[in-house]
């Protein structure tokens, strides 16, 4: 089986399409911080529009705990959407309910509706199966066909993700498409030099990843929080730097394997300490195994890579033809903690092939550090279901799409 494309809806035209968004934007005061999940989504609905369906669009914003929560209302997001596709966009204020059967009823061929949130709905998120299977039910009087585009979630046993797909003809929307054929590229034949740059907090969020690719890279480049559970590993002292203790034996194999498979594990060799965690805190360069005889000795916490790591960094990923890059490297929410993060953003834009930015809280730093999209390769919308993705793991919004 292969995935179902919009193809094979045939004709939209006057139907009835739901289309499963991933709009799960940052909200700051009610006003949209970062819209690229909604830019994303554009190509999908317009296609649509032209093909003369009837879009309702539907998505979850936040963990509004399956009750209605104005925090995390959608109509934001509807008036953004109202303004990037140049159009009206009506806002229906429930799911399932009254307001969203009778904008549905209203819509024209080519019109749009946004749905309320869907996890204002317990039955969106439930793990009881009959509960999710009676909200896709609900779901699905209003629409005649789905097309999921919400790649942020495919991850997700949900029941706009999964339990709907099963009820109407699906298929996956270009955003999706577009998602897999860029994966693909990353795991099955990647271009040589291929390097992997891995950051964020936790060793044990990436154990997976890094298992999984270790035998399909010729570089794995570590930074952020989890560069001290490396370091550790290898005998260094780390003083207050955020360690995983419980993954340090896991970490020594990896370590082993990386040289074992013959695959260039580059780590800090100078880091960013701080006094503490505050964007003011006092600060200070130190050899990547000296942590400890830093001005501020045991209290220090390192909160970025140093500038000789950042150079090498750079360039071995302006060496490389394949990048897959996920995490940042420091603390960029503090701008005295970002140069590490932006130093691998920028080389990342100058990359003689394909240069993916994993989603998450990379595409939030690239954004935030000024980058814009069309500077990198690849910019994913959804990180932990790329990273479950390249772990080698079954996604149930992929596999219930035909996906193998």
């Amino acid at each position: 089986m292969t995935l179902r494309t919009l193809e094979s809806l045939g004709s939209l035209e006057g139907r009835r399409v739901i289309v499963r968004c991933d709009l799960n934007v940052p909200l700051r005061d009610g006003v949209i911080t970062d819209d690229g999940r909604v830019r994303a989504s554009l190509p999908t609905l317009n296609a649509l529009i032209n093909a003369g369906a009837r879009v309702i669009v539907c998505s979850h914003l936040g963990r509004p705990d399956g009750a209605p929560d104005p925090q995390y209302s959608l109509e934001p997001v509807a008036q953004r959407l109202s303004e990037l596709l140049g159009k009206p966009v009506a806002f229906a204020r429930d799911t399932v309910g009254e307001s969203a059967r009778e904008a549905v009823s209203s819509l024209e061929d080519g019109g749009v509706v946004v749905l309320e949130n869907l996890r204002f709905n317990a039955g969106e998120t439930a793990k009881d199966d009959a509960t999710r299977q009676a909200f896709a039910r609900e779901l699905a009087e209003l629409g005649d066909a789905l097309v999921s585009d919400g790649f942020g979630v495919v991850h997700r046993k949900q029941a706009s993700v999964y339990d709907l797909a099963q009820i109407l003809p699906s298929a996956a929307g270009l955003l999706i498409a577009t998602e897999l054929d860029v994966l693909d590229r990353l795991t099955e034949n990647p271009e040589r030099p291929y390097t992997v740059v891995l950051g964020g907090s936790k060793v044990s969020d990436k154990l997976g990843v890094i298992s999984h690719l270790l035998p399909r890279v010729d570089r794995l480049l570590v930074g952020g929080g989890m560069l001290f559970t490396f370091l550790a590993a290898e005998g260094h002292g780390v003083a207050s730097s955020l360690l995983e203790k419980d993954q340090l034996d896991t970490v020594r194999g990896y370590i082993a394997e990386a040289k074992e498979r013959g695959v260039e594990l580059v780590l800090p060799t100078d880091v960013v300490v701080a006094s503490g965690f505050a964007a003011d805190a006092e600060h200070e360069t130190v050899a990547a195994d000296a942590i400890e005889q830093s001005s501020f000795g045991a209290s220090g916490i390192g909160l970025d890579i140093g500038p000789d790591t950042a150079a090498r960094f750079a360039d071995a990923i302006r060496d490389s033809k394949t990048v897959f890059w996920n995490g940042p490297m420091g603390v960029f929410e503090f701008p005295a903690f970002a140069a590490g993060t932006k130093a691998v953003a920028s080389a990342l834009t100058e990359v003689d092939g394909l240069g993916v930015v994993g989603g998450g809280d990379s595409a939030a730093a690239v954004r935030q550090l000024g980058f814009s999209d069309d500077q990198f390769g690849h910019i994913s919308t959804g990180g932990g279901a790329s990273l479950e993705f390249l772990e080698g793991k079954k996604l149930p919004g992929l596999e219930v799409l035909g996906w193998q």
